[in-house]
């Protein structure tokens, strides 16, 4: 848990080099290792090829198919760069990940919840929970993209 932590503290503090961003993952990290017991302990497998994101989009969110297409046009179905790192919003810098998680508004529900939204399993498992929550709202600004299928449910 403690090497996740460092990690994350060390790429927020390479990606973003201020001391705000460096005491808001501190903060974060504190939480996570107060609240371990609510951490998932499973593995993690490292999906980056977005054909297998693509494929693991679709599994997962077989229920919910506007989560697909919210996935679809949030990243491309990417969770990482060409270089490894996790895609970054292109007009928000703290959105991340596939399903576009910003960490600003839900880093630390998604570490109190035991979802690591680097992860291509934690951001889409996080981003299913905030449709559980408040629907499509979360990606409300990309609906011009999303609500092109008329046939989708939508919350």
């Amino acid at each position: 848990m403690i090497e996740l932590t460092t990690g994350v503290i060390f790429l927020m503090s390479s990606l973003y080099g201020s001391q705000h961003a460096d005491m808001q993952v501190a903060n974060i990290a504190n939480a996570q290792m107060q609240d371990e017991e609510k951490v998932e302990k499973v593995a993690i497998v490292k999906i980056v090829d977005p054909k297998d994101i693509e494929a693991y989009i679709r599994k997962e969110f077989s229920d919910k198919p506007i989560l697909i297409e919210i996935a679809w046009c949030e990243s491309r179905f990417r969770q990482f760069n060409e270089n490894g790192t996790v895609i970054r919003g292109e007009k928000n810098s703290k959105d991340v990940g596939v399903m576009q998680i910003n960490e600003r508004f839900h880093a630390e529900d998604a570490v109190e919840l035991g979802y690591n939204i680097y992860s291509t399993q934690g951001n889409t498992a996080f981003g299913k929970y905030l449709y559980e929550k408040y629907g499509t709202d979360p990606w409300s600004a990309s609906k011009k993209c999303w609500s092109q299928s008329g046939d989708l449910a939508k919350k």
